[in-house]
């Protein structure tokens, strides 16, 4: 496993001093890989918006449902989760690994906390890697040696974007991102995607949900549907389509329509064509 002084960071860059997406994320779901100050900017958001912690456990749900969906129906042995966050347990790997044993995960992110959170938890993991790297330069991420050396480009690949494009601006252009990395992967490989939306909630609250991720290291640019779709031009969605989260593949009770709207993501995951 990659270690902290592969990564290019010191110390003194972790910034505790403001809230983290992925920090709160991981107190969404109930972590302990968080600060006093994330604590704070997720509970002004969960008082101004209760559903995103609704949210944040149904979109770990449905990563697990679609990981092992990716590595038992398509035979997909290799993963490259971008913008993965704090890799809380059960991750990427140990979920591919219920299926198949021999998956090999490379994960990226930007930031170093992420890196120094991951790099402890993913020690003695084996076939797993995380790279420190920004998705916005996919071709950097694509040349990185620890990718490289990790991922056979000639084989399918599952590409992970699991509610970070939501964290790229319309300037930063999430569709060159998701193109670029596209164009590297062969036919057969699938992209799971799953992204924030304001189609749920009405517009004053989504505007001050939003407004406290303005105050953190990132902020959020929520999508509709059809917006969302686009990311998946060139493959094939696998029933039921684009969906709100527990719709995907279920596997216990739909909830009812009013809990149901309290999910404000949608995902799907495609195959390459």
């Amino acid at each position: 496993m990659t270690n902290q002084s592969h990564l290019g960071f010191t110390p003194d860059q972790i910034d505790t001093g403001r809230p983290h997406p992925a920090r709160m994320y991981d107190y969404y779901l109930g972590g302990s890989d968080n600060y006093e100050v994330d604590r704070e900017a997720a509970e002004r958001l969960m008082a101004i918006a209760p559903d995103v912690r609704v949210s944040a456990r149904a979109n770990r749900d449905f990563l697990g449902r679609a990981v092992r969906t990716v590595v038992r129906d398509h035979g997909i042995r290799q993963i490259i989760d971008l913008g993965t966050g704090i890799p809380t347990s059960p991750n990427t790997h140990e979920l591919a690994r219920s299926v198949a044993g021999d998956v090999r995960v490379a994960y990226v992110d930007n930031d170093p906390i992420v890196s120094a959170h991951a790099g402890a938890k993913l020690v003695g993991s084996g076939n797993a890697e995380f790279v420190l790297a920004d998705i916005r330069e996919p071709e950097a991420v694509l040349e990185d040696p620890a990718v490289r050396e990790l991922i056979d480009f000639d084989r399918p690949v599952a590409l992970l974007l699991v509610a970070v494009l939501h964290f790229v601006t319309d300037d930063e252009d999430p569709a060159r991102i998701v193109a670029a990395f596209d164009k590297a992967l062969p036919a057969g490989s699938c992209l799971v995607l799953t992204h924030g939306t304001p189609d749920f909630h009405e517009r004053d609250l989504v505007e001050e949900g939003t407004d406290v991720y303005r105050k953190a290291t990132a902020s959020v640019t929520l999508r509709r549907h059809a917006e969302i779709l686009r990311f998946f031009d060139g493959y094939d969605l696998l029933d039921p389509g684009l969906v709100q989260l527990p719709l995907w593949r279920p596997e216990g009770p739909v909830p009812e329509p009013d809990e149901l709207r309290r999910v404000a993501l949608y995902g799907g995951v495609g195959v390459k064509r």
